[in-house]
């Protein structure tokens, strides 16, 4: 049996900016997205811890060191700049592997920066 469990999570990145006419997804900073191993256009699901909000979209790759996460699109109305966000991809783990995986988790403190990985 194949489970789907986390594969990686940046926990608490701050939404900087939301651009309702963009076609959609999530602009995140290619550091951040390089920290827990996501990859543009993966499928990531996200979690607004201040407004409630939860949407499923996919990761473009915003310029390094910049601490972008633009929420694009129709989420734009689920997501707004200064809320904070959980963004989590996901993968199938074989039962026989479960024992063995483990996330990676990248928590941000303030001005998205990386606290701890």
């Amino acid at each position: 049996m194949i489970r789907e469990m986390l594969r990686a999570k940046i926990h608490r990145i701050t939404v900087t900016e939301s651009d309702l006419e963009y076609e959609g997804s999530i602009t995140i900073d290619a550091n951040l997205m390089a920290a827990c191993g996501m990859v543009p256009y993966e499928k990531v699901g996200v979690y607004n811890i201040d407004g409630g909000g939860r949407f499923s979209t996919y990761v473009i790759e915003g310029p390094p060191a910049t601490g972008v996460c633009c929420v694009n699109g129709a989420a734009a109305h689920l997501a707004e700049p200064g809320d904070r966000v959980i963004v989590c991809a996901y993968c199938g783990v074989d039962e026989s592997e479960l024992e063995d995986h483990r996330p990676a988790v990248v928590l941000m403190g303030e001005g998205n920066l990386i606290q701890q990985v």
